[in-house]
């Protein structure tokens, strides 16, 4: 079987153990971080507030040399002026977001809620013999190396990050060139869910390990102990805190690598995998389903689906998410007036007993084909033109209104 190679920039993650100088040192480079970004959200947001003038990054780079010889922001010169560019580059970054109607206007960064991170460029370190060493540092960082870089690989960019638990991370960005053997001509309808996470066209049932739902109550105590601790409880509500913390962050670990294995397993095994469009924002509103979807995360799970096909020269495509693919039979193609959620398993008029999410996943995979080989653009559709999709259009009569294209439960 013949490999390919693709040219692609992939972000390395490794933990690291700082000295306490290191910790130090990145403390305060955080805290100038978001100092910076602040102020700078503050000058470009009151120069269009009282002069309808629009600042870039070139301006607020020049505010930045002003307050450093200021008495008041002299601390600015102790760290490295490198995170603090990008700091003021990521602004420029969400207000073009903003701009071109992607993300909601930029936000202040928070000292406690905020993401404590610090992003380096070429200048600001020194990547040798396996040795990253920081700006302001004299000694490298202790790197835990879990998987070796790229061969003759060097970072572009450096990101340094503590997160809620108060684990030490250096991420570093490599171009790299991932190997995978060459297309395959299995195809894969997936249809997510809670009680299985996902199910495969083949029938394959992949359950859902619910990762918070196990850690609930170890979570619980963890919170009720923090809600005990006053405001100005100092030490013992800090502990507290970090408590809280590491229940989340192993939740989100477990998580993650669920997803990561389950995602690699689909791409290597499938050319082209089809999945359903679906509004998680909207569908997180359900007050009863609310907490499961999000333990479930369809999102993170798409998101990996997607770059990793990107990588390995696999094909995505997502059908319209008013596909009604549990009510569509994949045998004679009868379409049922209704299907509530408790029904899992029916019988069509045809003869032909369905399981409620294999018959889903099965109608997904027609659907993303059937209109793949139409040569159409079946990427993921945010926002339909017309209202309807091409997918509807291609595999079953569009409804009369959209009120009577009910959403696949």
């Amino acid at each position: 079987m013949s490999v390919t190679t693709c040219h692609v920039k992939r972000a390395f993650k490794y933990r690291f153990y700082p000295t306490d100088a290191q910790a130090a040192e990145l403390s305060r480079t955080f805290g100038c971080v978001r100092k910076v970004y602040n102020m700078a959200l503050q000058a470009r947001t009151e120069a269009w507030t009282l002069r309808r003038e629009r600042v870039n990054y070139n301006a607020t780079s020049a505010m930045l040399t002003g307050w450093k010889k200021t008495e008041e922001l002299a601390y600015l010169c102790e760290v490295s002026s490198v995170p603090l560019q990008q700091a003021l580059r990521h602004l420029q970054g969400a207000f073009t977001n903003f701009w071109q109607k992607r993300a909601k206007y930029p936000t202040f960064k928070s000292r406690k809620k905020s993401r404590r991170s610090a992003e380096y460029t070429t200048s600001g370190f020194r990547y040798r013999d396996s040795r990253l060493t920081l700006a302001k540092m004299d000694q490298p960082l202790d790197i835990v190396w879990s998987r070796p870089l790229p061969t003759g690989a060097s970072p572009s960019t450096v990101t340094v990050s503590q997160d809620a638990a108060g684990r030490w991370f250096v991420s570093m960005v490599c171009d790299d060139r991932p190997a995978m053997p060459g297309a395959v001509n299995a195809a894969v309808g997936v249809d997510a869910g809670i009680t299985s996470l996902v199910t495969l066209s083949t029938g394959e049932k992949i359950t859902n390990p619910r990762h918070e739902h196990k850690d609930r109550e170890r979570l619980a105590r963890a919170q009720r102990d923090l809600s005990r601790k006053a405001e100005g409880d100092g030490a013992n509500r800090a502990r507290a805190r970090l408590k809280v913390g590491r229940a989340y962050a192993r939740i989100a670990d477990r998580r993650r690598d669920f997803l990561h294995k389950l995602t690699t397993r689909l791409v290597r095994e499938n050319q082209t995998i089809v999945i359903e469009d679906l509004t998680v924002r909207n569908m997180l509103k359900n007050r009863r389903l609310s907490r499961a979807i999000s333990d479930a995360s369809w999102t993170e799970l798409r998101s990996m689906l997607e770059y990793k096909a990107d990588w390995y020269g696999r094909e995505v495509i997502a059908v319209d998410r008013w596909f009604p693919s549990s009510k569509l039979c994949s045998a004679c193609g009868t379409l049922q007036s209704r299907m509530p959620l408790n029904v899992r398993e029916w019988t069509c008029a045809c003869g032909t007993a369905h399981d409620r999410d294999v018959n889903a996943a099965r109608n997904i995979l027609a659907a993303g084909l059937a209109v793949a080989a139409c040569g159409d653009g079946v990427r993921p559709q945010r926002s339909t033109p017309g209202g309807q999709s091409s997918v509807k259009q291609e595999v079953v009569p569009p409804p009369r209104s959209r009120a009577a294209a009910q959403p696949r439960g």
